[in-house]
């Protein structure tokens, strides 16, 4: 079996260690479990995460990597993660690791140990939105990606955090054995959707969602089940509101213009529906609201800079 080491340290954050290894703990080949899980720390013994439970480990210094091996590193706040960057120990280890290992990976703020390891030096990476600027900042050598949920370059996974671990970790199954292993596994943990790494962190379908309580938010689930017919006459009739205030309100909420937020949440629907259907570009203009193919193409190509068709063979799988 191959074996998963997944490296903690006291605050760490629960999903980041219990999605990725609960993921692995299910995978099957050819009937048999395919991964052993290895929780692992400094020094050993119990760690506590940031929901209060209790983990055992095995000193991560007396563990030798092997080249079947895959090295997964969780992220916690601000303090666990500081400390853990100060463990000289630590980041050799990880550093001595990642020249062994199959994958070096972190789970959201685990990039940053990574990234004082030298691990991510040159390459492309992500963390949690909320931190991607001050990684970049930290470690101009760390080309961060502050859109994609995970990313892959070469021997190094990172993920933006939480629960995008769990997406991470399936794309790892994938890879490993094979798609329909990964599909299997995501219905086996219902999962609504398994999410490719390039689907954007920072949804503004999701923005949108977790606004429903506001003042436009009957108006916003409206327009997310209508994007074929919505227009901002339309979006500001429902919100009971005047073009003018709408335009406002869209500007204090989300930093945009009602016809920009409209183009953003058809262009996340188009993005989704290529990737996981095989509808036509006609179908999914009309669908969209995009009115034909031509507009389609047109709003990919200024907001993703590529066309639809494009984006499909890139990503549909």
């Amino acid at each position: 079996m191959t074996r998963i080491i997944l490296v903690l340290f006291e605050g760490a954050v629960t999903l980041d260690v219990t999605g990725p290894a609960e993921v692995f703990a299910s995978a099957r080949r050819d009937g048999q479990p395919a991964y052993r899980i290895v929780y692992a720390s400094r020094g050993g013994g119990e760690r506590v995460t940031s929901a209060s439970l209790p983990v055992i480990t095995r000193d991560l210094l007396r563990i030798r990597p092997g080249p079947d091996d895959i090295v997964i590193v969780a992220g916690g706040d601000e303090g666990a993660v500081r400390a853990a960057i100060a463990d000289a120990a630590l980041l050799q280890w990880l550093a001595r690791a990642a020249r062994t290992a199959r994958w070096t990976a972190s789970v959201c703020s685990g990039a940053f140990i990574l990234a004082a390891a030298g691990l991510l030096d040159g390459k492309r990476a992500t963390t949690h939105w909320r931190a991607c600027a001050q990684l970049a900042a930290l470690f101009p050598r760390v080309s961060v990606d502050p859109a994609s949920i995970f990313v892959r370059d070469g021997q190094i996974w990172t993920s933006a955090g939480v629960t995008t671990g769990i997406d991470m970790a399936l794309a790892m199954v994938e890879v490993d054995i094979d798609r329909s292993a990964a599909d299997d596994l995501a219905a086996e943990l219902v999962l609504y959707l398994r999410r490719p790494g390039f689907q954007s962190q920072f949804s503004t379908a999701l923005v949108t969602q977790s606004s429903s309580s506001r003042e436009l938010g009957s108006a916003l689930r409206w327009l997310r089940e209508h994007l074929e017919r919505a227009d901002i006459e339309t979006l500001a009739r429902r919100a009971g509101m005047s073009l003018r205030t709408l335009h406002r309100r869209c500007l204090e909420q989300f930093g945009t213009t009602p016809a920009k937020l409209i183009a953003k949440l058809r262009i996340e629907e188009a993005r989704a529906l290529l990737s996981t259907t095989t509808l036509s570009a006609k179908v999914l203009a009309a669908r969209c609201g995009f009115g034909t193919s031509a507009r389609m193409t047109r709003a990919f190509q200024r907001e993703l800079g590529v066309g639809p068709r494009e984006y499909r063979l890139l990503h549909s799988g």
